[in-house]
């Protein structure tokens, strides 16, 4: 579905990937304009800094840096192959979160399905020392862009997640830690703010935006508040010239919903309608409304026994209204294929209110 009518700059997924050739120092920098360079700290007041430091200092441990060699799919993405670089080399590199003690991690999707199998992770463990881990399982979703992957470890240190009642708002301040551009550059700290909450961009769930500075590489990284707890794995943002700070993370709550899944099944049983709506001219170009979805086909035998045919509208789902496709998204994150919702329709100029079993997406 088409984000908007009007211009955007590009939403970009933030894995690194790195074409390098043959010989080539993998983290040499040109250090030549140097000197020419003058580089003044923030002022922050004393207990913020502190404050900061501690969370950076706990989250840390539960961060790590994910590298493998990138698929042809990833390398094409990126603008290059690898006819355009003979004997070159290439290198994908993301950032991941810690949710177990015993090797468990979650990442974006699109870190982890952009490696060729054999991709390692790095920990950053006590003392400083780090230590690098094969891979041995992945579990991907591509529709939510999170995956969880399988270590041989022991004792990691698990990350601390907000809870469902413990919403982000506006103004709140944040800290995104990842592995940017460059594995070097592994566990960099980013402060900012929340931007925004419950956008809809290009994601089949609501993200939060950010200000903190968020790039390639930072995919699968965490946002902590200022409690140390995650409220998110960063996932993309917008980039163009004249463009700053534009980033989004997929939230705690669906952070949680789609692991939940994963451990259970192996993938994501969601609960569908088995429906496909169209959006209002509004809903599409981002301006608050109040209009409900249109019926664009019915794909289940279910929905079709239930009298639901093209052009009908959707008000509700047991009592909640949609107003996009990421709205009716949210609400079935509460249920699972097999469960029997309300519906509150428009057929034929008739206000109908419908149960229907939901089915398997």
């Amino acid at each position: 579905m088409k984000l908007s009518r009007s211009k955007l700059p590009a939403l970009v997924l933030l894995t690194s990937v790195l074409m390098l050739p043959t010989q080539q120092s993998v983290w040499a920098s040109d250090t030549s304009d140097a000197s020419s360079y003058t580089y003044s700290s923030p002022k922050f007041a004393a207990s913020t800094t502190s404050n900061i430091s501690k969370i950076i200092a706990r989250i840390s441990p539960s961060v790590v840096g994910i590298v493998g060699t990138p698929t042809a799919e990833a390398i094409a993405s990126e603008g290059g192959s690898e006819s355009e670089e003979p004997g070159g080399t290439g290198i994908a590199f993301g950032s991941g979160v810690i949710i177990s003690s015993d090797g468990w991690i979650v990442t974006n999707a699109h870190v982890i399905d952009s490696m060729e199998p054999g991709a390692k992770v790095i920990t950053s463990e006590a003392k400083g020392n780090s230590k690098t881990y094969l891979v041995k399982e992945i579990y991907s979703d591509t529709v939510s862009d999170l995956a969880i992957i399988k270590i041989n470890a022991t004792s990691l240190k698990v990350a601390s997640f907000v809870s469902s009642k413990e919403q982000p708002v506006v103004g709140e301040q944040v800290v995104a830690i990842g592995t940017p551009l460059s594995l070097s550059l592994r566990n960099s700290a980013t402060a900012g703010i929340i931007s925004g909450v419950n956008r809809a961009v290009d994601a089949s769930y609501k993200l939060l935006q950010t200000d903190a500075a968020i790039n390639p590489g930072n995919s699968g990284g965490p946002l902590v508040n200022m409690d140390g707890k995650v409220i998110g794995i960063n996932t993309m943002k917008y980039e163009a010239l004249g463009v700053d700070n534009l980033g989004f993370t997929i939230p705690a709550d669906t952070v949680q919903y789609i692991i939940g899944q994963l451990f259970k099944y192996g993938e994501v049983h969601r609960a569908s309608l088995g429906l496909d709506f169209e959006e209002s001219e509004d809903a599409l170009s981002g301006m608050p409304t109040d209009d409900a979805l249109t019926v664009g086909k019915v794909n289940s035998k279910i929905a079709t026994k239930a009298g639901i045919k093209k052009g009908d509208i959707l008000y509700s789902v047991n009592g909640k209204k949609v107003h996009t496709v990421v709205d009716l998204n949210e609400i079935l994150k509460s249920y699972v294929p097999g469960q029997t919702v309300k519906l509150v329709m428009q057929s034929n100029g008739d206000i109908i209110n419908r149960q229907i079993k939901l089915s398997k997406e």
